[in-house]
């Protein structure tokens, strides 16, 4: 790639907030974004070259997407995979990771089985369709357990613990009839591995320690608060699941870690990942640039931790009105605290506004006082009515 004034152009699906950091990670390497969403002045729209307002499958959008673009990606797993690789093979526009990757980890089921198969370890999993199937299914991996729709979930939603067989019948009234069942893992903790695929190399950052409520995540410690033995074994299987991945990119691996100290993998997620936000400030590169970097097949930058990190989520609450923070300005009068403001229009309940990061002294290691930090920050900031 030879810069110019105007520079290589990245065409993403999506204008989130991914797609907002990934617009700030992109600028700095000369690198414009150009987005598609379906919401007139997205989260990356103030910093996107261009906006394109469309939904997540408009052929029409992502065909203009890809007649403005040297490249494309996807920040968001509803864009469409099919419509995608037409696009791809009209403009002769890459698309990474490929659109057979989209497919793949679109059906939780078939990216379960993907993964069983190629010997990787994952909980007990059944397809199930009817509350029949699953109650058959609870008697032979037990209760509780995850029930999860197979298509559409994102940020926790789509999954639902059932207790027991009784209800079975409730569970996929909520959810649909096309479902998945796993079996409840005894996990010590929650880990994630960022991954990223270049051109002809594999990277890794070190294991974080992610805290759920809810299903949706609250909090990542980095590193992982386990022992050196667990994070090398957390990033060893992650990437045995990126070279089963086809294209490049960033990759957000979810794992469990059991107290016998396997590492089973939950779910993956092909493009830069909340769990990850800790790289902007804890690592040498955030996933967000080695994205840029890897979509555009140029050398990828390095992983190592550059300080303690704790990430902490920053929810919307009830009820539904327009998004204005206060509090912003004990946040920042905190040494070593950084705050992420996504720029939506308006607060939803368990909507992610944002993010707070805590980063350690240079060889600090004192991540619950980091934690508590970070969590004391989120308290903080509020949101007026």
């Amino acid at each position: 790639m030879q810069l110019t004034a105007t520079g290589p152009t990245l065409g993403v699906v999506g204008g989130g907030q991914l797609g907002r950091m990934l617009a700030e990670a992109a600028s700095p390497l000369g690198v414009s974004l150009v987005v598609l969403d379906p919401t007139p002045e997205c989260p990356a729209y103030p910093v996107a070259r261009e906006q394109i307002v469309g939904s997540f499958d408009d052929e029409e959008g992502i065909r203009a997407l890809g007649e403005r673009s040297d490249a494309l990606t996807f920040e968001i797993e509803l864009a469409d995979p099919d419509v995608m690789e037409r696009i791809a093979e009209d403009a002769g526009v890459p698309v990474q990771p490929s659109p057979d990757t989209l497919r793949l980890i679109q059906d939780k089921l078939v990216q379960k089985r993907a993964l069983a198969d190629a010997g990787i370890a994952v909980p007990e999993f059944r397809a199930v369709g009817s509350p029949e199937e699953l109650r058959d299914a609870l008697s032979e991996l037990g209760t509780p357990a995850m029930v999860k729709a197979r298509r559409g979930g994102y940020d926790g939603r789509g999954n639902l613990p059932i207790e027991g067989p009784d209800d079975a019948g409730g569970v996929l009234a909520d959810l649909g009839t096309d479902a998945m069942v796993e079996a409840f893992v005894p996990f010590v903790r929650e880990l994630s591995v960022i991954g990223v695929k270049g051109r002809d190399e594999l990277r890794t950052y070190v294991a974080g320690e992610n805290v759920h409520e809810e299903e949706i995540l609250r909090e990542t410690v980095v590193p992982a608060r386990t022992s050196d033995e667990v994070r090398e074994r957390a990033q060893g299987v992650a990437r045995e699941v990126l070279s089963l991945m086809d294209g490049r990119g960033t990759y957000g691996i979810e794992l469990f870690e059991t107290e016998a100290g396997e590492i089973l993998v939950n779910e993956i997620a092909p493009r830069p990942h909340n769990s990850g936000h800790w790289t902007i400030e804890g690592a040498r590169t955030s996933q967000f640039e080695n994205h840029v970097r890897a979509v555009l097949g140029l050398p990828l930058g390095p992983t190592e931790v550059q300080k303690t990190t704790v990430s902490a989520n920053l929810l919307g609450d009830a009820p539904s009105r327009e998004a204005r923070l206060s509090g912003v300005a004990d946040v920042l009068a905190e040494p070593n605290a950084h705050l992420h403001w996504y720029g939506k229009r308006e607060v939803r309940d368990l909507r992610k506004m944002g993010h707070v990061t805590v980063t350690g002294e240079e060889g600090e290691d004192d991540r619950g006082t980091l934690l508590e930090t970070a969590r004391s920050c989120r308290e903080r900031l509020e949101f007026e009515p």
